[in-house]
């Protein structure tokens, strides 16, 4: 899914393991499961806990986007850049990540799956 030229996006193969990730999907779907490591702030949320992400995020550092499809992301990476944070939108989402075989896990740790 496409969400023009103004979305600075980057494909899930581009990613490294180190990268600061955050997910934007509401609770059940994080629940669900999730890429490990992510911070997890979901989009009804966001304005009342932009703070989280601004302690969160590494200085000067990179914050990739991600929810199930790419959709609410890329809301909030253009939200981000307009705030002058270095933001890409992960291009398709937790489904492409999925897909591409990278682990979904539980808070439990527990092998997961996207919702």
């Amino acid at each position: 899914m496409s969400f023009g030229a103004g979305v600075p996006a980057v494909e899930v193969a581009d990613l490294k393991d180190d990268d600061f990730l955050l997910d934007v999907r509401e609770d059940d779907e994080w629940r669900a499961g999730h890429a490990e490591g992510a911070l997890h702030i979901p989009l009804s949320e966001f304005a009342a806990r932009y703070g989280e992400l601004t302690e969160a995020a590494p200085d000067g550092g990179r914050v990739h986007v991600i929810c199930r499809s790419g959709g609410r992301s890329a809301q909030v990476t253009m939200y981000l850049v307009q705030q002058g944070i270095d933001a890409v939108n992960v291009d398709g989402g937790m489904q492409v990540w999925a897909a591409a075989g990278r682990p979904v896990v539980t808070d439990a740790g527990e092998p997961g799956h996207v919702a």
